[in-house]
């Protein structure tokens, strides 16, 4: 076990010689007595008495012995978890009064503990690290937050890549239940390393980033404070990260003194990779698996949309009871198979982009199919372009499927249907967020993308609510639209106001439909008006 900062500011009592050290000379009269109790032989020797009922101390069952794998977990912690500190106590409180949610995360971890339990153990890691995905993602796949982090061990774009993972518009590597677990512990093997062989510096790490907790570490330093984690002034979040992994560890070190029932996890392999050599179907490979397409994803949860990705990787994570059977059908399958076929007469203006969009596929694939060198393409021409097998409903679980739910969760949730919006030269979802007033995160979100996100000129965006609504009926303008909160004045008409501020009658009712069903508007009636600030005086 690693020597941890925190061990160094243990009290005195847990120091060797310290108040709370056995008293020798007690436990040397004790064994006297005992002796002088034992009986004695004839000829005076000790009569050696073998205990029968007082077993020997079991040997801890190997993994291949353990049937639940929070046995395994249990037997590879490392750590100390620090149950007498408040945060780690509040954390753990709050574990204990929601069951549920530790049978969900349980269901959800079936899956994938197996694989992450032993890639951490081939490593030599506490396996206290195999819980983190509990605190990163609730075991979630396609988790995504708020700050663009993606996956079981939720990675931002720019950490993914610099460990290894590809993204692009077909695969996210963030997401790869094997590809992202292996960079995850390389990361935090890499933070252990450099912070001192400290783990709990190295979480802290993983959730803020090293740099945040090596200038944390340079303040106490100078102030003369220890550079524990426990001592150090980090993000509140990550103050809290940390003692949320120690919590659920400590939980399922010794449920049962918790009062929780752990959901067993069966210590077993979930799930094989096979190699595929290729593009492929993911409803095909469902198929030939003879599992949902559901079930594939959950899986394979990287892939982004209909089929796996051209360029690669080219595998599969499949149930283990499937993998013979998956593996048998994909190789008696012809290569042209894996895929469906449709011909695409191209059309004047069309170009391989607009193609590739269009039938979700990739530039490079129709290129491929149809022999082509470059990108130049003839109206008239016929191309051979790789279609989905089923229709979108069975890929529900791809990328585009994925935020289509959310989006009709968001309408029906708020009603009424969204306003596309296309975005302009300068705008950024902050400005729209109060544009449409609704906040930054669910604009983000109804739009799959994260609040940080740039914005590109021509990208189209679905807006809900009442605001959007409204703006639906401004016409487009090169100007500044901005919202303004108008009192009616004595004397005035709607006639008098459009023309104020360079608008219409019939979009002043569009904006304001209570005043568009009564006859006249009085002094004092309130109304919302959209003007181009560029075009009034």
């Amino acid at each position: 076990m690693p020597t941890l900062l925190s061990d160094l500011s243990a009290p005195d009592s847990e120091i060797n010689g310290g108040a709370n050290q056995p008293d020798l000379t007690k436990l040397v009269s004790e064994e006297i007595v005992i002796a002088a109790a034992m009986p004695i032989t004839e000829d005076g020797e000790d009569d050696i008495i073998e205990r029968t009922d007082d077993p020997m101390p079991l040997e801890p069952a190997s993994p291949a012995e353990i049937e639940d794998i929070w046995e395994r977990i249990r037997q590879g912690f490392a750590l100390e978890h620090h149950v007498d500190e408040q945060r780690v106590l509040s954390e753990l409180n709050w574990y204990i009064r929601h069951p549920d949610y530790l049978d969900r995360v349980a269901t959800r971890a079936t899956r994938y503990m197996y694989h992450i339990v032993t890639a951490v153990e081939e490593r030599g890691l506490p396996l206290e690290l195999a819980l983190l995905p509990i605190v990163e993602s609730a075991f979630d796949p396609f988790a995504y937050s708020h700050g663009r982090a993606s996956g079981l061990w939720q990675f931002i774009p720019s950490t993914g890549k610099l460990y290894g993972l590809k993204i692009d518009n077909w695969y996210d590597g963030r997401r790869d239940v094997t590809a992202a677990t292996d960079a995850a512990l390389r990361y935090l093997s890499d933070s252990h390393k450099s912070l001192n062989n400290d783990w709990f510096l190295a979480l802290a790490a993983y959730n803020s980033g090293e740099g945040n907790v090596r200038y944390q570490m340079r303040k106490n330093t100078r102030a003369g404070k220890p550079i524990d984690f426990f001592s150090l002034n980090l993000f509140r979040e990550t103050r809290a990260y940390v003692p949320r992994l120690l919590a659920i560890s400590a939980l399922i070190a010794d449920p049962e003194k918790y009062g929780v029932t752990l959901k067993p996890i069966p210590n077993e392999p979930y799930f094989e990779s096979i190699e595929t050599k290729g593009q492929i179907d993911l409803a095909i490979a469902a198929d030939l698996a003879d599992i949902s397409i559901e079930e594939l994803y959950l899986l394979n949860p990287a892939f982004n949309k209909w089929a796996t990705n051209p360029k690669g990787p080219h595998r599969l994570l499949v149930p283990a009871a499937k993998a013979t059977t998956f593996d048998t059908a994909l190789a008696a399958l012809p290569t042209e198979q894996r895929l469906r076929w449709r011909s695409h007469k191209i059309r004047p203006g069309e170009s391989l982009g607009l193609i590739a969009d269009r039938y979700q596929t990739s530039i490079s694939t129709i290129r491929e199919a149809n022999n082509l060198r470059g990108n130049l393409i003839v109206a008239g021409q016929e191309l051979l372009v790789p279609v989905a097998a089923a229709n979108s409903g069975n890929y529900e679980l791809s990328e585009g499927e994925r935020l289509k739910t959310t989006q009709e969760i968001a309408k029906r949730k708020i009603g009424g249907e969204a306003v596309k919006y296309v975005v302009r030269p300068g705008d950024n979802l902050w400005d729209l967020s109060r544009k449409f007033s609704v906040s930054t995160r669910a604009l983000a979100k109804w739009n799959g993308m994260a609040p940080t996100d740039t914005l590109y000129p021509g990208r189209e965006l679905l807006v809900f609510g009442t605001e959007a609504t409204q703006l639906a009926a401004v016409p487009e303008s090169r100007g500044v639209i901005r919202k303004v909160n108008y009192r009616v004045r004595r004397g005035e008409s709607l006639s008098r106001i459009a023309t104020k501020f360079n608008t219409s009658v019939n979009d002043i009712k569009k904006w304001n439909q209570r005043v568009g069903s009564q006859k006249y508007i009085q002094p004092g009636d309130r109304l919302t008006l959209y003007v181009d600030v560029t075009q009034t005086r």
